[in-house]
């Protein structure tokens, strides 16, 4: 039966398609049948015969070392750097919550450990032109645990702790943190670290130095966190 979750960010920026990459990267590195999905991709560049390419889900697919079509693992892709919401009403194609349903059942009947990865923080708008879709719709369409993702450094306490009370606050399930950019030894970013944990509540499951080529959490451990 195949198992998700959800990555959430504090905000742009703080490395989730990294981080989602290093994860599906161990999950296939340790025999798991891993996919990546992500509902809405901004920002993207096109190629020479004009076609948006997803950068995040290639991104994905070649740090991971995964198999899979590109097609499948992202069913919006917007060529404006903004938030979902404004680079459909700059560029049509709103997102639909059907859709996204319908593309993460597709991929959750061939493959085991689904990771699924928002845009932006949790309030990013997907769609507001009269439907109104945020991130945190899209978590609990798909019944999902999340995992939240941070930068390590400066003004990360106040980020990570008030996302976490805000999903808490939600109902939307918070496994741990995972510390991006993690500099081992550094005074404050230790701290911060401490920090987190204490006035979250979460546990930070892993610190990922900059530029690391894996995770830094055993493969059982992580596979654990997908339900």
């Amino acid at each position: 039966m195949s198992k998700g979750l959800f990555v959430v960010g504090t905000g742009t920026d703080v490395g989730k398609t990294y981080v989602s990459a290093l994860m599906v990267r161990a999950l296939h590195r340790s025999g798991r049948r891993a996919a990546y999905y992500k509902a809405a991709m901004s920002g993207n560049a096109r190629d020479a015969d004009g076609v948006l390419l997803p950068g995040d889900a290639l991104h994905v697919r070649r740090i991971s070392g995964i198999a899979q079509p590109t097609a499948e693992m992202c069913p919006y892709v917007y060529e404006h750097a903004v938030s979902p919401h404004l680079a459909a009403r700059l560029e049509g194609n709103p997102v639909e919550p059907d859709v996204v349903r319908r593309g993460y059942e597709a991929m959750a009947r061939q493959y085991d450990y689904l990771t699924v990865e928002g845009s932006g923080g949790i309030l990013c708008p997907l769609r507001f032109d009269g439907q109104r879709l945020l991130l945190e719709d899209v978590i609990r369409e798909l019944a999902l645990p999340c995992l939240l993702v941070a930068d390590a450094g400066l003004g990360t306490i106040n980020s990570v702790v008030l996302t976490a009370f805000y999903m808490r606050a939600r109902g939307l399930p918070l496994k741990g943190i995972f510390l991006n950019r993690f500099h081992a030894g550094d005074v404050m970013e230790e701290d911060n670290a401490r920090m987190c944990a204490e006035l979250s509540r979460l546990p930070v499951l892993a610190r990922i130095q900059p530029d690391a080529a894996e995770l830094p959490l055993a493969a059982d451990a992580l596979a654990a966190l997908y339900e």
